[in-house]
Order: C-alpha cells, then structure tokens, then sequence
C-alpha cells in the first residue's frame, strides 16, 4: 500500500464514495464524542482512503451541530496523513458562477458558536494558521479536479459564517468588500483542528449559487441548491479517484506533519494528564 492515506470530508450533497474498493462503513468514538457518521474505510488502486459525510448520511446535522474535534480525532485514529475537504459554497465574485470549483487557499473565521480548539486550560499551544492550507495537497487536488471535468480556480479566500440561516444583502456586501471569494458554514474551525492534529488540509469548493449580493436577482433558496450540489456531485467523486490515482508512490514528509514541535507552550510539569490523555490521538507523536 501506498504511504498516503487520504482522507475525504465530504459535504453538501457527498454522502458517498462509489470509487472505494473493498469498502467497509467503522463505527467509532473519540475523546471527544462521536463524529458525524460512521467512516467509510477502502482503497482507491493502493491507496487508503477514509472517507467522511460531514453532516452525516442523509444529512442529519446542521453546521453548527457538527463535532469537529470528533470528526478530525476520529481521521488521526485511521491514520489519516492527508485531508482533504469537499464542499459546497456560494459565490461572493461574479467569476465564479455556479458549478465553478475553487481550491481555497485562505479563510475569515466570522463562526462563534463551535469549539475551535483541542487543547485549553491544562495544555496551551497555540499554531500558526498563516497558511491554513497545504499547497502541495491543494495543486494535486485541483489538478485532479480539472481531470474530473470541472472548471478550477487555484486560490480563493473562503469566509466561514456561523448560518444555518443565509446572509444579509448587508453581510454579503461587506463580506465582498473584504475580499472574500466564496462563503460557507464548515471550513472553520475544521481546517483549525486539522492544523492542530498536523493534518496536511485543502479545501475543494463547489459553486453551488451566487449569494445575496446580486441586487437584481432573487435570493437564494435550498432547493436551487440542491440542484447544483447533484451537478456537481459526480464529478466530486471523480475528483477522488483522480486524487488518489496521481499522488506520488512517496510521500514525502511536510512541516505540517510536526508543527506541534513549535506549537506546546505550557510546561510538561504543570499539563493536566486527562487533558494530555484526550489529545493522545491528535498530538500524542507531539507530547511523548
């Protein structure tokens, strides 16, 4: 098998992976609960993959009610050494119309309701999200996303609201004017937490509307939504296989990887030891 395991968040309209071979759905649990949905665990050629549904099959959670902590516990514990996220977002530009796919490369945290963090009282670390995503995982992923047949922009910023509810005409103005490109309610604290379990992350968006913006046009409602995210779901799933198929045999190691190293601030005498047994799964190669 492959050095990579691949693992796939998939959103808005990907409850499934049809390319895995010899899948099997893992039911497990982390220090911190339970994750969105059993996992689905197979192999694309050689290489494992671990795949998902962030909002669960049949799509039972809203953004808010996700367990992000659980979700990216749960990929360490399948030895996840890559994440990549799929999602559905909508358009704060005018060139990037519906059914468009964006590798975001940097985001806005406007979220207030979620927990952000794994460590806290007992353990203080604090890492650098500068780059919130891994360039090299990214380029494989739009180029494999270009192979699936979709139209890729490289690098895009991705505002991340706290919804469930869509923005104001006022937000999305404001949102524009800040330079954001596309807006979502999951990328964040998501990419956070994978940066603190030194998970190499990237993040696919997939066009789904233009958002409120648009004075001369009705406001967005679910159900044009929903028609785009089927568009658009076939050629996500071609997107992973085409991933899979193009990593190279060797994977070579990313300062992602050990980013913890630089990152644990609070002195090895005075660390709360549950604290320090909850983090084993995400930063146990980090705290010895």
């Amino acid at each position: 098998m492959s050095e990579w395991v691949l693992g796939i968040i998939g959103g808005s309209g990907l409850y499934q992976l049809d390319a895995l071979q010899n899948a099997e759905w893992v039911s497990l649990n982390t220090p911190w609960g339970a994750p969105s949905d059993d996992l689905l665990v197979g192999h694309i050629d050689n290489v494992k993959c671990v795949f998902l549904p962030r909002h669960g099959r049949g799509h039972r959670l809203g953004p808010s009610q996700l367990n992000f902590r659980a979700n990216i516990d749960a990929m360490k514990q399948m030895g996840v050494t890559d994440l990549i996220s799929i999602s559905a977002v909508g358009s704060l530009a005018e060139d990037l119309p519906p059914g468009q796919f964006v590798a975001v490369d940097q985001f806005i945290d406007r979220t207030f309701a979620r927990e952000k963090s794994f460590f806290g009282n007992g353990l203080v670390a604090h890492v650098s999200v500068a780059d919130p995503v891994c360039l090299r995982l990214s380029t494989f992923a739009a180029e494999a996303a270009r192979k699936a047949g979709a139209d890729v922009r490289e690098g895009g910023t991705y505002i991340a609201m706290e919804g469930p509810q869509f923005s104001s005409r006022a937000e999305s103005h404001l949102y524009r004017q800040w330079g954001a490109h596309v807006i979502g309610m999951t990328a964040m604290p998501e990419a956070k937490l994978a940066r603190e379990a030194e998970l190499p992350y990237a993040l696919i968006g997939m066009v789904t509307d233009y958002d409120c913006w648009r004075e001369n046009e009705a406001p967005v409602e679910v159900d044009a939504i929903i028609a785009q995210m089927h568009n658009n779901a076939a050629k996500a799933r071609d997107l992973v296989a085409h991933l899979a198929n193009s990593l190279p045999t060797k994977r070579e190691s990313s300062p992602i990887d050990t980013v913890l190293d630089f990152a644990l601030i609070t002195d090895p005498s005075v660390r709360d030891p549950e604290l320090v047994a909850k983090l084993q799964n995400v930063a146990g190669r980090a705290l010895g």
